[in-house]
């Protein structure tokens, strides 16, 4: 989808006419320092996007506070000298609740990257609703070590075990070359828990959320170097 699309989203956001369809600013339980355009009801969001723009459209997940991304955020702003004065990468950003975070506590510039072009629009009303400045990227960096990124920030992305590898891959590369990774995740099945060490953890209740279960604890997590490549851990766990 070009970038161009993404202006369905903006136009539903920023008239405001029937509740912004379905999505309305909120405060997410870790982070109630930020403020997020979340979806009411996703499925509705998403049939409202798709009628005008006529298409078939991926899931809204940039409409929700994935606990995996609170939990990084609040680990950022509880500790801004890790990102205080850095050049942050938020990589998968969703909503931009990393991102957000990043900039609050002082980074000297912030990137936020997801393929889901109206998530980079979320990101850019979601840094405009707490006044801080993000770029948006959009294409896919895995293959890749982060280039110039100081830190680099993941919540939520061991959903599936064809995105665990690839991306245990990529955050892993990112921290031999000497950068700063944290990542955040509430246990999914698909965490490579023997490849990653735990710096924090948060009680979170969230029922009735738009998580795959009820989530009651989430963690955030660093690479543990020097224990051999990651490239096939999603098959072969």
């Amino acid at each position: 989808m070009p970038l161009s699309d993404a202006g369905a989203f903006n136009a539903l956001l920023m008239s405001r006419v029937d509740g912004c369809d379905g999505l309305r600013l909120a405060r997410p339980a870790l982070v109630p320092e930020v403020h997020l355009h979340l979806a009411e009801d996703a499925i509705v969001l998403q049939a409202r996007l798709e009628a005008q723009t006529g298409r078939r459209l991926a899931a809204p997940f940039w409409a929700n506070a994935w606990v995996g991304g609170q939990a990084v955020a609040r680990y950022v702003l509880d500790h801004p000298h890790l990102v205080a004065g850095r050049r942050v990468l938020d990589v998968a950003s969703g909503s931009g609740i990393v991102s957000i975070a990043a900039a609050m506590a002082g980074a000297a510039t912030v990137t936020a990257n997801d393929i889901d072009q109206y998530a980079l629009a979320a990101v850019i009303a979601n840094a405009r609703a707490n006044s801080v400045e993000i770029e948006v990227h959009a294409r896919d960096l895995l293959d890749g070590d982060g280039g110039d990124a100081e830190v680099v920030l993941a919540g939520d992305v061991f959903y599936s075990p064809e995105l665990a590898g690839p991306m245990l891959a990529f955050l892993e590369r990112v921290a031999a070359r000497g950068a700063r990774v944290l990542v955040g995740d509430p246990g999914r099945d698909y965490v490579p828990r023997h490849r990653l060490e735990v710096v924090a953890g948060y009680p979170v209740s969230l029922a009735g959320a738009a998580e795959d279960a009820l989530v009651k604890w989430v963690q955030v997590f660093r690479p543990i170097l020097g224990i051999g490549p990651a490239a096939h851990w999603a098959t072969a766990r």
